[in-house]
């Protein structure tokens, strides 16, 4: 499987903020998000081939218990069912990050799905040539449904503006049976400004809503840096 990175960070967003965790990002994705923050895994896909083993040794190499699979998109990488399986089986907690476009058969302790709103339509990017494939590509209820079924999860949606809400209280309608406190709210944003001018009024919608504020501790401490 293609992989950008494998680094040993805290858990900057979700449920399990501040985690010490190791990260595995793979390369590759069906998406086209707009604002996306790891450009070099979607719009320019970069990084090399490396076998399941290669991976398992890389993430072995630092003393930690708590991995993330992420990406780009993990449920697209060639290998990320068994790589799911080599992780759990030596006994790591494991979250899988996905925009749940995509279903595998992978293991996980926690299922962090992020659907795509229509804020992350690339209508302008590179002539709108991406917008129409990644509109038809964004949901999938089935693959919701089947992530909310794999045990522990979370819905973790970014969020632009306040408009935004209404169509994710749609969204987990059409889902159903989502409780409050698996929806977590993240601000949209690449620099530590962008976050503090959203942060405030997203608070006051979770309040109101009973959701998560998810915080995205990564760009707060180190910026929109790879490898942190």
């Amino acid at each position: 499987m293609k992989i950008s990175e494998v680094f040993y960070s805290i858990q900057g967003e979700g449920k399990l903020a501040g985690v010490p965790s190791v990260f595995v990002r793979t390369s590759g994705c069906d998406l086209r998000c707009v604002w996306c923050d790891t450009p070099y895994t979607s719009w320019a896909p970069e990084g090399e081939v490396r076998s399941v083993d290669q991976v398992a040794d890389a993430v072995a190499a630092f003393d930690c218990r708590h991995v993330v699979i992420t990406g780009g998109e993990p449920m697209i990488a060639p290998d990320v069912v068994e790589l799911t399986h080599r992780l759990k089986g030596a006994g790591y907690h494991l979250t899988i990050e996905t925009a749940g476009t995509v279903w595998r058969d992978i293991v996980c302790d926690l299922a962090s799905v992020s659907p795509k709103l229509s804020n992350s339509t690339p209508r302008e990017r590179e002539g709108g040539r991406w917008a129409e494939r990644h509109d038809a590509a964004r949901i999938d209820l089935a693959v919701l449904r089947r992530f909310m079924g794999r045990g522990d999860h979370q819905f973790k949606f970014v969020v632009d503006r306040p408009d935004d809400l209404g169509e994710i209280e749609a969204l987990l309608a059409r889902i159903g049976g989502v409780a409050p406190a698996d929806v977590l709210l993240m601000p949209q944003g690449v620099t530590r400004e962008e976050l503090a001018a959203r942060g405030p009024w997203l608070v006051e919608l979770c309040k109101k809503k009973g959701y998560r504020y998810c915080p995205r501790l990564h760009i707060e401490l180190f910026g929109n840096t790879r490898g942190t």
